[in-house]
This record gives C-alpha cells, structure tokens and sequence, in this order.
C-alpha cells in the first residue's frame, strides 16, 4: 500500500509541474494541488492561488503564492524561493 501512496505522489508531483502554457495545464496544476492540500501538504490560502490560476493556463501561481506572503514550505518545496 505504500509503495502505492508513493507512486500517486510522485504522479501527482509530476502534475503540479506541468509546463505553464499546455492546454489545460492550469487545471491540471489545480488538481494534484488539491491531492497535496488534501494529504497536508499545502495550506488553504496556497490553494486558492492554484484555484485562482486553474484556467489561466500561462499563469505561474508561485510568484503569486510569494507576493501574496502565504505557502512558504510550499515554495520551498518546489524550489521557488
């Protein structure tokens, strides 16, 4: 079972990388971003940011998530510092 988790998190990682500009890559971000808010993993206010830029497939949310001061970790995490 944990060898399942992991392989759903690593899919999931893959996901919340999408390249910005790919049609539907916005959604796509948005929902392995609800599979981290979901585990733990990322606060409601860095979600929302992924919600937010859900349609908007050129938006990058990391710059928003930093200028909006909240998802720190979560920055962090994805090297976005």
């Amino acid at each position: 079972m944990a060898d399942e988790a992991e392989l759903e998190a690593a899919e999931q990682w893959e996901l919340v990388n999408t390249p910005l500009g790919e049609k539907w890559s916005g959604r796509t971000r948005y929902a392995a971003a609800m599979f981290f808010y979901k585990r733990g993993e990322m606060s409601a206010e860095t979600l929302e940011v992924y919600r937010i830029c859900a349609r908007l497939d050129s938006e990058n949310p990391l710059p928003i998530i930093r200028d909006r001061g909240v998802g720190k970790d979560w920055l962090k995490r994805m090297g976005f510092e």
